[in-house]
């Protein structure tokens, strides 16, 4: 008997398994294969892509339980059992209320202890449970997890209200879990120390890596402003109806997200509806600070995402797809445009095209991406050094006067009016291609965290502007 009760006391503390935790508020996102574009359903934005996330779990907010497979359910505990365990830890019993709080408490620390054991493993296996190692690299798997926890917390968040306590939770919980893998990435630097008796030497010491020393805390800054302004909302004048539509043809210059018509096209995106006389002045005014706060907010992790991808390597797939001819790729008439001119101006050529989708900017995005670089290749030629990633510095002895040279500068201009003009466009051929070959785990947390961000930002604007546009039809009305 005694070494019955023994192994029970064992069982409670060896933490048998136990079911992921499950936020029974949010939505569930349905799995989906690696670096696949999000359905409006889930996202307005494109730049945000979707995978299932290794690290957090589908959340519904209509669901009333989750289930979970029967090998997996915990054993439920007498309470001779629980008194064992409280007894090991060396808990005092001091009536029912305390021992109930004891127990909770205990459980969730043994919940915490599952999901950590569940990431742990799922990052090491790549996301390939089968532990065949044909799964996705590190920095891969961390890129999907950030990607979907965004998902699984904002996806479905498409009002102008504060975020749900317990997706404000998740969210900050698994981010700095995420995030903490940052603070192992190291670089070393000289430092010069003395000892005691006047000898001067140069040891090792270990810092941040600089790019993660820079943006890391400026994402963290973004992030949290972020939150602050949807959490501004909790008092507003306007509300939401779920269905119907304020307008009809019209739609936000420079932009392909349609704000009426959502009978026919975004019919699950809830109408902002504003009082008959309209929002106040009050009311206005807040919404135009946090439109701006939101701009720039936009701005700077576009910055940010930009400039990490900008770093990363090129994929020998991506070089390998080239086109020949740059000529070829973007069109006869582009081509002669951007040669023909001694002063290229690009948005005057976007104005010229007449770009009517966004499936239309895309396209156009991709081939000057790629003629791009096949006219720095070409410029770079006339050198011995083959290698691909020699091109940053070849391109500084390059001759300026050089017809590729001037080609491949302007097409780089065309690429960034066409994504200043277009800030929602989904992401580049180039810029998935690096995403998923990339093998940096700092450049893999840094790109999908501003990415995420940038995508939020983008929505808060989006929605502010649908509440102008209501906002105006009502007082026009008038």
């Amino acid at each position: 008997m005694e070494n019955l009760s023994n192994s029970d006391e064992n069982y409670d503390l060896g933490y048998q398994p136990s079911p992921s935790f499950v936020d029974q508020n949010d939505q569930s996102i349905p799995e989906t294969p690696g670096y696949s574009t999000l359905s409006g359903e889930s996202f307005v934005y494109g730049r945000t892509c979707s995978e299932t996330s290794a690290f957090s779990d589908p959340i519904d907010d209509h669901s009333c339980c989750s289930e979970a497979s029967p090998s997996h359910w915990p054993p439920k505990r007498s309470m001779a059992q629980n008194q064992a365990v409280l007894s090991r830890l060396g808990t005092k019993q001091r009536g029912s209320n305390e021992d109930e709080k004891q127990l909770d408490y205990l459980e969730s620390l043994e919940l915490e202890l599952e999901m950590m054991k569940e990431r742990f493993a799922k990052l090491l296996l790549g996301e390939d449970m089968s532990g065949s190692g044909k799964g996705v690299c590190t920095a891969v798997t961390i890129s999907n997890a950030i990607t979907n926890l965004y998902a699984t917390v904002f996806g479905q968040n498409l009002r102008l209200e504060p975020l749900n306590p317990e997706k404000k939770a998740l969210w900050k919980r698994e981010m700095d879990c995420l995030l903490s893998v940052c603070d192992y990435i190291v670089e070393f630097t000289s430092k010069s120390q003395n000892l005691s008796n006047g000898t001067a030497l140069e040891v090792m010491k270990s810092r941040p890596r600089s790019d993660i020393y820079v943006n890391l805390p400026a994402l963290r800054k973004l992030d949290a402003m972020l939150i602050e302004i949807l959490d501004s909302f909790e008092e507003r004048e306007f509300w939401y109806a779920e269905d119907g539509s304020v307008s009809s043809n019209s739609s936000r210059t420079g932009s392909f997200r349609r704000v009426v018509k959502r009978n026919d096209e975004k019919w699950w995106v809830p109408v902002p509806c504003v009082p008959p006389c309209g929002l106040s002045e009050k009311a206005r005014k807040h919404l135009r600070h946090k439109r701006d706060c939101a701009n720039q907010i936009h701005k700077a992790a576009m910055a940010i995402n930009s400039g990490v991808l900008a770093e990363m390597e090129i994929p020998d797939s991506y070089v390998a797809s080239l086109p020949k001819s740059g000529r070829a790729s973007i069109g006869e008439s582009i081509y002669r445009f951007m040669l023909g001119t001694e002063k290229f101006c690009p948005d005057y050529l976007l104005d010229c095209l007449s770009i009517a989708s966004e499936h239309e900017a895309l396209e156009l995005a991709d081939s000057v991406e790629a003629s791009m670089y096949t006219w720095r290749r070409k410029a770079c030629i006339k050198h011995s050094k083959p290698s691909w990633g020699m091109v940053k510095e070849l391109m500084s002895d390059v001759d300026l006067s050089d017809k590729n040279h001037i080609l491949a500068e302007r097409a780089e201009s065309l690429l960034f009016a066409l994504k200043q003009r277009y800030p929602e466009l989904s992401q580049t051929s180039l810029d998935t291609c690096k995403i998923q070959h990339n093998r940096d785990v700092g450049q893999a947390i840094l790109e999908s965290y501003s990415r995420v961000l940038e995508g939020l930002a983008f929505n808060i604007v989006a929605w502010i502007e649908d509440v102008f546009f209501v906002d105006r039809a009502v007082t026009s009305q008038e």
